[in-house]
C-alpha cells in the first residue's frame, strides 16, 4: 500500500469541496495525474487487484476529507473567502509552468494548439459570469426524480474532477445541487450522498478511459485543452481585490503559500508522450 497517498487524497478532497478548484489540478501538482487515470481505469478491469495499493490510500484520504473537512471548508469560505480563493489561485498558477514543461510547449505547440487553448480557456472564463443557484435550500429527502437528478449531477461533476481546471463542485453549483452535496456530507445524509456517489463512480469509469485515450492519441491538443482549462479556471476562482487592507495582506500571503506549495510538490518527472498530434 502506498500510504503516502492518504495525504494526497486529503489535498485532492479539499480541492474538490471548493467550487472553482479541480482535484485534477492537484493531482498534476503532486505528479500522480497519469497514475490516477491509469488506476481508476484499471480498477474496473481483470487486473483490478494491482491498482488497490495506489487507490485505497488515496480513497481513504478523500473520504476523510469529505467527512471531516466539509464543515471546515464551509466555515473557511464563509469567514475567509478571499484569502482562501487566493491560496488556490496560487496553486493553479504554479502548476502552469509544470504542465507546459510536460507538453514541451515551445517545441510541440502550433497555431492550432494555441487556438484550442484560447477557445477553451475563454469558454471556461465565461462561466465565471454565469449566475449560480448557490442559495437554494439543500435537498434532504430522496425520491426517484431526485435520485436521477443527483446521479447525473454526480456523473457530470466527477468527469470535471478528473480534468485539471474544471471543478466538480463548480459543476454542482451550476446545477443547483452544491448545497445539497455539502449538507449531505456534513449531516451524514446517507441516501443523498449515495445517489451523488453512484453518479461519481460511473463518471470516473467513463471519463478516466476517455482522457487516457485522448492523451495517448491526441497528446498535444489534449495538453492545450488542459492548459486552457487551467487558465480559464483562474477567472472562476478569482474573488476580486478586497478594499480591506488586512484581508488584502492575508490574500497576498495565502497566494504566495499556494504558489510555494505547487513549486515544492510538483513532480519533475516527465510524462510519457506516445504520439505527436
Amino acid at each position: 500500500m502506498e500510504w503516502k497517498n492518504i495525504y494526497r487524497g486529503i489535498l485532492m478532497g479539499i480541492s474538490d469541496l471548493i467550487p472553482g478548484v479541480s482535484g485534477g489540478t492537484i493531482a498534476f501538482i503532486l505528479g500522480i495525474y497519469d497514475r490516477l487515470l491509469e488506476s481508476i481505469s484499471g480498477f474496473f478491469s481483470r487486473d483490478w487487484k494491482k491498482y488497490l495499493g495506489f487507490l485505497v490510500p488515496l480513497g481513504i484520504g478523500i473520504v476523510i476529507t469529505l467527512l471531516v473537512f466539509s464543515r471546515v471548508i464551509e466555515y473557511v469560505l464563509e469567514h475567509y473567502y478571499e484569502a482562501t480563493q487566493f491560496f488556490f489561485m496560487g496553486l493553479i498558477i504554479g502548476v502552469i509552468p509544470y504542465i507546459m514543461k510536460q507538453a514541451e510547449v515551445k517545441k510541440n505547440f502550433t497555431a492550432r494548439h494555441l487556438i484550442v487553448l484560447g477557445v477553451i480557456g475563454t469558454a471556461l472564463a465565461v462561466t465565471a459570469f454565469i449566475p449560480t443557484e448557490e442559495n437554494l435550500a439543500p435537498i434532504t429527502s430522496l425520491t426517484l426524480p431526485v435520485f436521477f437528478l443527483l446521479f447525473f449531477s454526480g456523473w457530470l461533476a466527477s468527469m470535471a474532477m478528473l480534468l485539471p481546471g474544471i471543478s466538480g463542485s463548480f459543476i454542482l453549483l451550476l446545477l443547483g445541487v452544491y448545497s445539497t452535496a455539502i449538507n449531505a456530507l456534513s449531516t451524514l445524509n446517507i441516501p443523498i450522498a449515495l445517489a451523488i456517489g453512484a453518479g461519481v463512480i460511473v463518471g470516473f469509469i467513463v471519463s478516466s478511459k476517455a482522457i487516457q485515450y485522448l492523451l495517448a492519441h491526441f497528446t498535444y491538443v489534449t495538453y492545450a485543452a488542459i492548459i486552457g482549462l487551467i487558465l480559464g479556471s483562474l477567472f472562476v476562482v478569482f474573488p476580486g481585490f478586497s478594499s480591506d487592507l488586512t484581508t488584502l495582506i492575508a490574500s497576498v500571503v495565502t497566494f504566495v503559500l499556494g504558489l510555494s506549495f505547487t513549486l515544492l510538490f510538483s513532480s519533475p518527472k516527465k510524462t510519457a508522450i506516445t504520439e505527436e498530434v
